[in-house]
């Protein structure tokens, strides 16, 4: 007899585990299928660990500059293996929290490959490779291969480095995010191809230890998904700092030799340049993970690579519920929790709002740190909406003068008619921190009138905030 369920979930990372804990909270008997590693890309090779990176190469970058501070500190240098094994312990104190938390929450784990033979019912086999596991071997008292059963299934199987053709890594001088955040010895030198997210953290990691760093973007902006004026802010700062950066250039071929790599870029002139580094990291975006899982026999419907779902993370086939990456865009861990509490709770028959793309902030962890919510400048004019915009730089707030962050802007785009909150986009330190004052304001369906008569503390980098509000109806106090 093949087990049992009300859910399973296929993908231990943060929409898979979420789902499983709310499904078990909501009297579900759940199990979580996972084949490398508990809590997903962003806790062992994403999000977290990363994270921990940066904040080592913040602290290093402080200790640069400690006579700013009238303090003095000498003979001071890092240990990248120090650095890199700090990073790998929090991936894995993270790995083992989610394991507490399925124990916890009775959701019984079953290590494998999942496929998904007719609605209702998986099939689990062996790993296709070894487990991806930081803290050591697979959980104790998990389930294994074989046959099991749920009244409704959830994929949350996440994505993985895209890959462009006669540019494959190979783990030595061509890196995906997965070498680049364990080297083994820090490059003198590195060229980061993409300058999303992920290519301007490694980019800001790699200066910050040192490495003359090159960022090649095909489009014409860096960071193609923020705000215009806050990616050219970000550029003047990287290259402040001694970052190269090429955009409207495309990699056509990357040489290797025992000294390093060779990138051949086409320019918008149609001219070719050499730019010449120890390593390579190739962070062009990610592809979904929807191989092996069966889903074209099944007809779950796949658009340009992602799961098709409604509002309420149902696919086309009755019983087969999607959330996460695998889903499509935003790839985002928090995006993929929070779909993952939507979707369980529909599955469950309660009343629930679907998600709204536009009130998912997205957040960059180099230096500076960057942060936005709702529509940009461009995007609000291209809808036809008569705008009121707000700019409020760090320069004029007294906290980020005493922190000796004074460069940085926080941007707010308002209805010029209602009052509504359209977007927010920000620039500077902690700013990842700061966004979500904007994100609660928008979800409440906030005015600018409300946020100008709410107070904020002083000094905070918050105030930034609030002066931005009151520059969009020209009242700025500060500057």
């Amino acid at each position: 007899m093949a087990d049992q369920y009300d859910l399973i979930v296929i993908g231990a990372g943060p929409g898979g585990y979420i789902a499983a804990i709310r499904g078990a909270q909501l009297g579900m008997k759940v199990a979580i299928v996972e084949r490398e590693h508990m809590a997903g890309i962003c806790s062992n090779w994403g999000c977290i660990p990363t994270k921990a990176l940066l904040r080592s190469a913040e602290i290093y970058g402080h200790m640069n500059h400690a006579k700013d501070y009238g303090l003095t500190a000498e003979k001071f240098g890092f240990d990248i293996s120090g650095v890199v094994k700090r990073s790998r312990d929090i991936a894995a104190q993270m790995n083992n929290g989610v394991q507490f938390l399925m124990k916890k929450n009775k959701v019984d784990i079953i290590w494998g490959e999942a496929q998904i033979t007719k609605p209702g019912e998986i099939k689990v086999g062996k790993p296709t490779k070894e487990p991806m596991q930081p803290m050591g071997p697979v959980p104790k008292n998990t389930l294994g291969e074989g046959t099991y059963k749920a009244k409704n299934i959830i994929i949350a199987t996440g994505a993985r480095p895209r890959v462009l053709p006669g540019i494959e890594p190979d783990g030595k001088q061509i890196w995906t995010y997965f070498e680049a955040m364990k080297p083994e010895t820090m490059p003198k030198s590195v060229v980061v191809m993409g300058s999303g997210a992920i290519g301007v953290e490694f980019a800001s990691f790699y200066r910050s230890m040192g490495a003359e760093v090159t960022i090649i973007e095909l489009l014409p902006q860096i960071l193609p998904v923020e705000d215009a004026e806050i990616a050219a802010m970000a550029r003047k700062r990287f290259e402040k700092r001694g970052i190269k950066i090429l955009t409207e250039a495309k990699v056509t071929k990357v040489d290797k030799s025992k000294s390093g790599v060779t990138a051949h870029v086409e320019t918008k002139d149609g001219k070719t340049q050499k730019v010449e580094g120890e390593k390579l990291i190739s962070a062009i975006g990610v592809q979904c993970n929807t191989e092996g899982l069966n889903l074209d026999k099944l007809g779950v419907k796949i658009e340009r690579g992602a799961i098709v779902i409604d509002e309420h993370g149902r696919t086309s086939v009755d019983g087969i519920w999607a959330i996460g990456d695998v889903a499509g865009a935003p790839m985002l861990a928090h995006k993929a929790e929070h779909e993952a509490v939507i979707t369980v709770e529909a599955m469950a028959g309660h009343k629930v709002h679907g998600l709204d793309k536009l009130k998912v902030p997205g957040c960059t962890y180099c230096e500076p740190q960057i942060a936005s919510v709702g529509l940009n400048e461009a995007k609000a004019k291209e809808l036809g909406r008569d705008v009121k915009i707000g700019r409020f730089p760090f320069v004029g707030n007294g906290k980020a003068i005493a922190l000796g962050e004074p460069d940085g802007l926080v941007k707010t785009i308002f209805d010029a008619k209602t009052g509504e909150l359209l977007g927010a986009h920000m620039i500077g330190a902690e700013v990842t921190e700061l966004i979500q004052g904007f994100v609660v304001s928008m979800n409440l369906e906030t005015t600018e009138e409300e946020l100008m008569h709410t107070i904020f503390p002083h000094p905070t980098l918050s105030e930034t905030m609030k002066e931005s509000v009151l520059d969009a109806y020209g009242r700025a106090l500060n500057i």
